[in-house]
Parts: C-alpha cells; structure tokens; sequence
C-alpha cells in the first residue's frame, strides 16, 4: 500500500467574543482544536492555526491563507461566528483550489445549512479527529474520501450524507492535545497564571436550553456520552501542562460537571490532592453533592465552584429547563460551601419562555439566600435545534422574522424587552439589597423586603435610561478590568484571591 501523502491543513478558529475590546491578547484555548491538530500530527500531517480574534477583509484573509498554503482549510464554526464564515469561505474559494471543511457545534446541530453552501467541500458531524485524519489521508482517492464516516460531502450536484460514527469511547487512547498549536502564552488567562482545561467530554443531563443533549443523539453509541480520562492519565495530563508552562498557578475545570460519576470523581480528586494540589475552579451539579464531595474539593485546593442555578421557581426548573432540583438541594449544598469556604459562582438566566419578572425576582432572592460570591446573569439565547429554542418558537416567542442578535431574542408579551434587561442589568444590585434585607430583624427586614419588590417589579420606572447607565458602567469597570489584567496581572490575581478569600498559603504558584 501506497504511503499517505503529507498533506497541510489550516484550522481557522474564528474567536471573536474574547476579543471585542481589541487587545493584544490572543482569544481562548480550545482542546477539541487541539486535539484534532495532535491525531492529524500522529498521522504524519502539517497542521498550522489562523486564531482569529477578530473579523478580517477579503485582502488580510486571502493573505493569511496564502501563507499557509494548505491544502484543506478547515473552520471551526459556532452560530454567532457562522454568517462570516460564510463570507470567508466564498473569499477562500475564489482565490485558492483548496479543500474546504466546517465542523465545530453549528456545524453538527445545522449540518442541512452548512452543506447547502457551494463554497463547502464538506461538513463533519460530531467529533473531528479521526473524519479529519482520514480526510488529510484520502484527499486524492474520492472513492475512500467519500467513505468518511461523520462526514458530508458536496459531490458534483449531489450531497453524500454518511453515517455518524460511534463517538471516541476511551479519551485515553487519544494523543495529548497539541496545546503548542496555540500561542499560549498570549491567551488572557495565561496572563492571569489561569490554564483552562478539560478532563471530560459531554455530559449525563439533558438541560432544554444547553446543545448536549442534541450532541449526544447524533451518535449510535449516545447513551454512554459522558466520558472522562482516566483518574491517573488526567493528573499526568495536567502535570505535563504544568511542566509545560510552569507560570500557570490556577486550572479552571471547563468540563460540564466534574462531579458527574462519583467514583471517578473521588479517585480523580484523591490523586489531584497528593500530586498536584494546585488552586483549580470547576463546574458542579448540586444534586449530585454531598458533604464529602465538598469537603474532598477543599483538601485538593478547589478555591472556586461554579454553579447553574438559572431560576429561582422550581417549576419552571423542572418543567422548562429539566433541572429537576429543589430549593432546599441548593440551600444545603450552600451551607456545604460555606463550612468549608470554598467560593462559589452562580449561573442564572432572564427571559426564559413562560418567565415574567415576578419569576425572576424569585431567581435574586434565592440567589440572596445562598449568597454566591460571585454571579453571571445571562438572557435566554435559544441554541438552535435545543428543546427550549423548540418550546419558544411554538409559543411564537421566536419567529422566522426574529433578529437573532439582539440582546433579548424571546420576545414574550408577559416579560416585555426592556424588563428583561432591566432584570439582566441589575439583579446584582437587588441581590445585595435583599441579602441586607434577609439579615436584619423581622420587623426592619420584612418592610425592606417589601419595597425592594415593589422596586424590582413595578411597570412604572424608567427602565430604559437605568439601563443605559448601567451599561456605561460595565463599559468602564470592565475596561478597568481588562488594563489590570493586561498591565498588572499579579495586581489583578491579588484582586482575585481577596473576592475569592484565598489564603497566600493557598495559592500554588501564583
């Protein structure tokens, strides 16, 4: 058999949303991008990466390809980002006889929309490692080209749609991703000694508004989707990152729910603690916690836990977003949390279909109760092919007309716009009053409660001009935020570690 020919692909990541403010910075890492450029490697190909943090014209497109001179231009697409991929693809076409793929999430949640464009060569569906390989492999035999499970192919006026293949069962047996595919040094957590990793792939839930459970029904084998590196291999992996980049002092768990398989979870977090104990954040899933878990995280160094809490009424948790959890679940995984001082941040959404702002003043004053120290408060932005994207169309919240950037996309007649971002703008604010309000005696604390509901709540303020202070606020403090972090990073990590309450003992090697 004939060796494979060498081929070069170019991985175009377009990262714009970490770059809106035009720094110098270089974007976000991404391990699935890394992965794929490690299995192509294996394989004896070229890969190089345009990172892209920013939009481009045709000229400064045409010429960083140029530069690259690949022979399959590969984008990773995410819904935001698509409409100029689009654009950059027809620049790429008309300029170079190049193979053109997309993958990334949009791709597989709307393959039909992406192979529909004459400027695709392909699409892949799922997982890209090994379709990619095979790819960079049969580029110049269509017969076995056409054979590419997971993959799409435009084919004269016909569209070949092949079978999913089972999904990479054993992380294991991957290589170690390609992290020096990225100019890490450069990335903005990098500078705050942060390195975003991951030791899992999907998850076990099937929240309505979140893509895993699209992600795992395209897949013959779907039922087992969560998977983790081994307990040992994932220590090494991140003792290698470590050796790599020996500044890093923080691991930010991006994994869905580390707590997700509990005997992994204590095996992993057991090994973290006697080799690594580096101070790491992670997401978690309270109905999945108990006091040893949490005690368990402190002895290992975790000094923040993330959490999505998303609505503070139960039902609508359990019948529209299928987080079927009780207040008292939160409450006492809470009280967990403080025994044991870990920090936490919480999740929560505005604007849900069916919500109204009397639904989302319960979300702050739960939010008030459990006193998170830190929150993120997002809009309800329905991912396409989602459960919850499906529930607001047939509703008519969202229609075929519907700006899809906007800020508030549900359009609901019980929770006009600007409640919606009023709510977003400032349930920090009320969260601090109401926690105030909680902690005076009954008879102060009851009246205060009162008239913050009324604040909150009434029709009758001017929504829209305390918006727009507000906004000029986070332009300012956020602005703020980013010059510390790029002039003075051990500034900001010192910042950091007070909000955090993390002890100079406790900081690795901050």
């Amino acid at each position: 058999m004939a060796a494979t020919k060498r081929r070069k692909l170019l991985i175009v990541y377009p990262d714009f949303a970490e770059n809106r403010a035009g720094t110098q910075l270089k974007g976000s890492y991404s391990e699935g991008i890394a992965s794929i450029s490690a299995v192509c490697k294996q394989g004896g190909h070229d890969v190089a990466l345009w990172h892209m943090t920013g939009m481009v014209s045709k000229d400064e497109c045409v010429s960083a390809i140029a530069k690259h001179a690949p022979d399959i231009v590969a984008f990773s697409t995410w819904t935001n980002a698509y409409p100029f991929v689009k654009q950059m693809l027809k620049w790429v076409k008309e300029e170079f006889a190049v193979f053109t793929l997309c993958g990334g999430y949009h791709t597989t949640l709307c393959p039909e929309e992406v192979i529909v464009n004459e400027d695709v060569d392909a699409v892949c569906i799922g997982e890209g490692e090994y379709p990619t390989l095979e790819i960079c492999d049969n580029l110049d035999d269509k017969e076995l080209l056409y054979q590419t499970q997971s993959v799409w192919f435009r084919a004269g006026g016909e569209i070949i749609r092949n079978p999913v293949r089972p999904f990479i069962a054993d992380l294991d047996s991957l290589p170690v991703p390609d992290m020096e595919l990225f100019d890490f040094d450069r990335f903005l957590s990098s500078k705050i000694k942060t390195a975003i990793v991951m030791v899992s792939r999907g998850c076990i839930f099937s929240c309505t508004y979140c893509a895993n459970a699209q992600m795992k029904a395209i897949y013959p084998n779907g039922a087992n989707y969560a998977r983790f590196k081994g307990p040992q291999k994932a220590v090494d992996y991140l003792k290698l990152i470590l050796e790599k980049y020996p500044y890093i002092g923080y691991f930010n768990f991006m994994d869905s729910i580390l707590n997700m398989k509990k005997k992994w979870f204590e095996e992993f977090i057991a090994l973290y603690a006697r080799q690594l104990a580096v101070p790491f954040y992670c997401r978690l899933r309270l109905d999945l916690l108990d006091e040893d878990i949490v005690r368990m995280l402190k002895e290992a160094g975790c000094c923040l836990v993330d959490i999505g809490i998303e609505s503070g009424d139960y039902e609508l948790r359990k019948n529209y977003l299928k987080r079927n959890m009780t207040d008292d679940t939160i409450m006492r995984a809470f009280t967990y949390f403080r025994k044991y001082k870990i920090p936490t941040l919480t999740f929560n959404m505005v604007g849900i279909p069916y919500e109204d702002i009397k639904l989302t003043l319960k979300t702050v004053k739960l939010n008030a109760r459990i006193r998170p120290n830190k929150l993120v408060v997002s809009i309800f932005y329905p991912l396409q092919s989602t459960e919850l994207a499906n529930i607001a169309r047939e509703a008519g919240f969202i229609t075929e007309s519907t700006d899809m950037h906007r800020e508030v996309v549900c359009r609901q007649p019980q929770y006009p716009e600007k409640q919606v971002l009023f709510a977003q703008h400032y349930f920090k604010i009320y969260v601090w009053w109401y926690k105030r309000a909680f902690a005076l005696p009954k008879p102060l604390g009851k009246p205060l409660e009162k008239l913050l509901d009324f604040m909150f709540t009434t029709k009758y303020k001017p929504h829209t001009l305390l918006v727009f202070f507000h906004k000029l606020w986070v332009l300012f403090y956020n602005g703020v935020k980013r010059v510390v972090m790029k002039l003075s990073p051990r500034l900001y990590i010192s910042l950091k570690d007070r909000v955090l309450r993390l002890k100079k003992s406790e900081r690795g090697k901050a």
